[in-house]
């Protein structure tokens, strides 16, 4: 994937994190129009409207379809914003080619489908076109980065990435959670990426749009993708999760922009201190954690000598009680602490089975 782009030549002219925003949905003409005539002045990078919209079930509004492309070249011409909009078949791709659309997204239930990606692929390859991804519904990273690399392989080099959250059946105040690890592992994974995030779908709600697009800017994003409507209580598609024109300006306005270094002495000399007892710290866990395998291997040991099974299941929720309970009473988050002993007896189970297993 290569570093200069559509949109790292983009950032790199703006200087800070891009911004999209429109519609959930065109509806109307009149109201994408007035869309775009609210979010003039506010540094909007690309008017986003979804003009076919793929919904779980049949009966719901789908989308206005190609006619709606026709109020994007309005937007374009009459305040000047470049616009971008989700495709899902090639039929799509063709459609946005005629009309002038300077950047498409693929969505997140076309992204879960290598199939339907590739035909994508192949359709957007030699265009010149950018493409967004956005993650796949489910939390599933090997997805995503395939449908980058298939993409890439066909010659798309404008790429971008969408995190919209994902879902996963658990309780959460969030519509799709964010799950940041994931997206993060993406950046890890190819650093050069712009990654956009994207809080309307994040939250579903318009309570939640503002800590959740701070979180991303402090996480280092290179922009955020929030719907806007200027009647979000009618809207016809997600109308809890946008906002007015009005409020966007407000919420921009509230963000705060961290620096990603600075050149403050004191600053730097403290963080370097801090991270060498940092470092510190992580070999004394390491060497602890050495000491509690070579424990678990010793009892494996005696396992097999006494013909014992290795899960012990009384002992395992002894653990995964008091661990955590040990934690909160040194005000560590007691979840992280029962997430990391579900880790180490993942483990553990693996080096007992390797030693019960091993031939006499």
């Amino acid at each position: 994937m290569e570093l200069d782009t559509y949109f790292t030549r983009l950032l790199a002219r703006k200087g800070q994190p891009l911004l999209l925003a429109g519609p959930c949905s065109a509806e109307t003409e009149e109201q994408v129009m007035a869309t775009a005539r609210g979010l003039q002045g506010l540094g909007v990078d690309l008017f986003r409207a979804g003009i076919w919209k793929p919904r779980t079930r049949p009966g719901s509004f789908e989308g206005i379809g190609a006619v709606g492309l026709k109020w994007l070249q309005r937007v374009k011409q009459e305040a000047g914003l470049a616009v971008t909009v989700e495709v899902a078949t090639p039929r799509h791709v063709e459609e946005c080619l005629a009309h002038g659309v300077d950047v498409v997204w693929i969505g997140a239930r076309t992204t879960v489908n290598p199939f339907a990606v590739q035909e994508l692929a192949e359709a957007l390859g030699g265009t010149g076109v950018p493409v967004m991804v956005k993650n796949p519904v489910n939390p599933d990273l090997a997805l995503w980065a395939g449908a980058l690399e298939r993409l890439d392989r066909a010659g798309v080099r404008d790429l971008a990435a969408i995190h919209r959250g994902f879902s996963t059946g658990a309780p959460s105040k969030y519509r799709n959670a964010p799950t940041w690890a994931i997206p993060i592992e993406l950046k890890t994974r190819f650093p050069e990426l712009p990654l956009i995030c994207d809080p309307s779908h994040i939250s579903g709600r318009r309570d939640l749009l503002l800590p959740v697009a701070q979180k991303a800017l402090d996480l280092d994003y290179d922009g955020l993708m929030l719907e806007t409507h200027p009647d979000p209580e009618n809207a016809w598609s997600d109308a809890e999760q946008q906002v007015t024109p009005f409020r966007l300006a407000e919420m921009l306005h509230e963000l705060k922009h961290r620096y990603r270094s600075t050149e403050n002495l004191d600053y730097l000399n403290k963080a370097e201190e801090l991270r060498h007892k940092m470092d510190v710290a992580d070999q004394e866990i390491i060497e602890a954690l050495a000491r509690r395998m070579a424990l678990v291997e010793e009892l494996a040991e005696y396992k097999k000598q006494n013909n014992v099974k290795i899960l012990q299941l009384d002992r395992w929720n002894e653990i995964y009680q008091s661990r955590p309970e040990w934690a909160a009473r040194l005000n560590v988050n007691d979840k992280f602490v029962a997430e990391l002993y579900k880790l180490i007896h993942i483990e553990s189970i693996r080096k007992q089975t390797e030693i019960l297993q091993r031939p006499e």
